[in-house]
């Protein structure tokens, strides 16, 4: 047994089997139902399209989905975003400047600042995310995410992505990092991610982009609301030494080859120490929980259904237009799903959400970001580009900092 399903196992334990089981009841797939005009089918090899109905507690819900077989070597999985990890954009045109078939969005975001007057807000997403093998961010502290609660024995460090052996998977990603000097050497608390833990130096890499690196300082491991620090400190590295320091987090694009240290608190003390042209070498990577595969792709939400099995405490109250993503045979079969946002259709709650994957076919689900998010995108045989499948809830895409997409080749 692994660390993750121990973790899940103890938790289990720790609610009574009727919350776990019941909170799953009254949800049923009843057939295709075309509200969206365009037809299912195939729209690649190894991808196919369908929409249908679910009969949710609270009403009728609609579901588009994408079925994706791993086994098919013309087909496989990657991270879409806006190549920085601070931008956001809509997933039809992330698809299309990638030349995706299809895809669904991904990880929740900082998506406001109201807490935080005056400090730029981010965009950036909540967990964990590897592109094409290459890592882009760590996971920010669990008090600093935005979304719904998390249920027992998750955390922000949890993702699903799919290794270099094209098998999906869940598993944890967790940074281990560190920052060597000749004075001393200090562990690093944070990679490209808008929430540092407090007392922490995190990095900063061309992959952020030009956004305000302030955010960071903002808010405590438990507290997302909590004031912006008042003790920090940046120190620039190019070529192996610093190159320059300031008081407070800047903004502005970082250099190819350039690392921002920012710190807060003890970790701003520690970067007080560094002067300029002084050797420092930052090392930083993701460190899975469970798998030895490396990934091709991650990215970060939480898992609803692990082993067959819905989490306990899933949330069986509130029900909301939500993404999901399944997996099933293995990690050899891979379900996109999202909710239509249509007047028409009613939302579904997590524990909704958990036991839809489960019918569909999935053994592990994952739950994506939701509400005026949630977007599946596909594009028809011959069609130049891909077409919104539902229908968003704000009534118009979303930009968004990340999502799943699909890719063929002849």
């Amino acid at each position: 047994m692994t660390e993750r399903q121990r973790r899940f196992t103890a938790a289990r334990t720790a609610l009574t089997l009727f919350t776990a089981l019941g909170s799953l009841a009254g949800t049923a797939l009843v057939g295709a139902a075309p509200a969206s005009g365009v037809p299912g089918g195939r729209i690649a090899p190894g991808v196919t399209y369908e929409q249908f109905d679910i009969q949710g507690a609270q009403g009728t819900a609609h579901g588009h989905l994408l079925r994706v077989d791993l086994t098919d070597p013309h087909v496989t999985l990657d991270l879409l975003y806006p190549g920085q990890v601070a931008a956001r954009d809509t997933v039809s045109r992330l698809a299309d400047t990638r030349g995706a078939v299809a895809g669904v969005n991904g990880d929740f975001f900082n998506i406001t600042e109201t807490q935080h007057p005056g400090v730029e807000v981010t965009g950036a997403s909540v967990g964990p995310a590897v592109a094409s093998g290459r890592t882009l961010k760590a996971a920010v502290p669990n008090g600093q995410r935005f979304g719904p609660a998390l249920p027992p024995g998750t955390s922000t460090e949890d993702v699903l992505g799919m290794g270099v052996d094209r098998r999906a998977r869940l598993d944890d990603l967790a940074l281990t990092g560190s920052v060597r000097t000749a004075t001393g050497n200090f562990g690093l608390g944070g990679l490209n991610q808008y929430a540092l833990p407090v007392n922490s130096v995190g990095a900063f890499t061309a992959d952020w982009g030009s956004v305000s690196r302030v955010r960071a300082t903002c808010g405590t491991d438990t507290n997302r609301a909590a004031p912006c620090s008042t003790d920090t400190h940046e120190v620039t590295i190019k070529g192996g030494r610093v190159v320059a320091t300031a008081d407070t987090p800047g903004r502005g694009a970082i250099e190819a080859g350039t690392t921002v240290l920012v710190g807060r608190e003890a970790g701003a003390q520690e970067l007080r120490k560094l002067a300029t042209g002084q050797p420092v070498k930052v090392r930083h990577r993701l460190v899975a929980a469970d798998s030895k595969i490396p990934y091709r792709f991650a990215l970060g939400g939480y898992p609803v259904l692990a082993g067959g099995q819905p989490l306990a405490g899933l949330d069986d109250r509130t029900a909301a237009v939500r993404s999901a993503v399944g997996i099933g045979d293995g990690g050899r079969q891979v379900l996109l799903f999202s909710l239509d946002g249509g007047a028409a259709y009613k939302g579904l709650t997590i524990a909704e959400i958990a036991d839809t994957m489960r019918e569909l076919g999935s053994v592990d689900a994952f739950s994506l970001d939701g509400g005026g998010s949630s977007t599946l995108v596909a594009r028809a045989p011959g069609a130049a580009g891909v077409t919104v499948r539902n229908h968003p809830s704000g009534g118009a895409e979303r930009a968004v900092p990340n999502g799943i997409g699909v890719f063929t080749t002849p």
